[in-house]
């Protein structure tokens, strides 16, 4: 039985590569037409959205490991839209104009804060609402996957504030070239050993499940859950360590006009 945690776990893996190449593709071929395209992109792609949510509402009183598969592929789609509309930036702050150099470090946490709030406040809205709705349901295994999304990348955003030793920007678009003015660059900052901490020991957790259990259905659910954490195990010390998971969809992405692939490195200190 346990192939079959190693399916669910390539699955994941495949998933993650491919939606967000995917994602990626659209908005740079929306970026290189401007803001218009942006919006259209954003648009278009709603059926994405209400399949994800039509999938995640479906599966909850269902059971078997197909039914955990369509509750995962149903996060990742409500997941995908919002990103899609973050990177487009028709989701994302009343901020859009640069930090400028020389504030304190309050201010520039309440600038960084108003660059992405309406982001943030869709994602935690969506989660309490999937929460709310499908809280006691057989199969919350969408929940849970939605769950981990969301507090790695909360984790993730507040070691790009607090300050990492990498940070790349290559795949940032126009609509949110002020970004990395908010960003810091740097020795590894204090929050950052207690994200990578409460990765893996949720990673762990995730193991000791599809350990424990003797059911099909939470082996598929726990291994994708475990695949999903350690890939955010992963993009935590991507930050840290000198490799660009930029390798990884570079080469499927179209050129755009305005090249803005940098990496900063501790000599750029962005925010101060």
């Amino acid at each position: 039985m346990l192939e079959l945690g190693w399916i669910a776990a390539l699955c994941a893996l495949f998933a993650w590569w491919f939606s967000t190449g995917a994602i990626l593709a659209v908005v740079r071929l929306a970026d290189r037409h401007g803001p218009r395209a942006c919006a259209a992109a954003t648009l278009l792609a709603l059926p994405l959205l209400g399949v994800g949510v039509w999938g995640y509402v479906t599966t909850l009183p269902m059971q078997g490991h197909m039914a955990v598969y369509g509750a995962f592929l149903s996060a990742l789609a409500i997941w995908g839209w919002i990103e899609l509309a973050f990177l487009t930036g028709q989701v994302t702050g009343p901020m859009a104009r640069p930090c400028p150099p020389g504030v304190t470090e309050g201010e520039r946490f309440i600038r960084a804060w108003g660059t992405i709030a309406y982001h943030e406040m869709l994602l935690a809205g969506m989660l309490l609402a999937m929460a709310l709705y499908g809280w006691g349901a057989e199969n919350l295994f969408g929940l849970w996957t939605f769950a981990v999304l969301f507090f790695a990348r909360i984790s993730a955003k507040l070691n790009l504030f607090y300050g990492v030793p990498k940070i790349n920007v290559e795949f940032i678009p126009q609509a949110l070239a002020h970004l990395p003015s908010h960003f810091r660059t740097g020795r590894i900052n204090r929050l950052f050993p207690l994200s990578v901490s409460a990765l893996t020991a949720a990673t762990a957790c995730w193991l000791e499940r599809i350990i424990a259990t003797d059911s099909t259905a939470s082996l598929v659910g726990f291994s994708l859950l475990a695949a999903i954490t350690a890939l955010a195990l992963l993009e935590h010390w991507l930050m840290v360590i000198p490799w660009q998971d930029a390798k990884l969809w570079r080469w499927m992405l179209p050129e755009r006009h305005n090249q803005n692939n940098k990496t900063y490195g501790p000599e750029d200190v962005h925010g101060l």
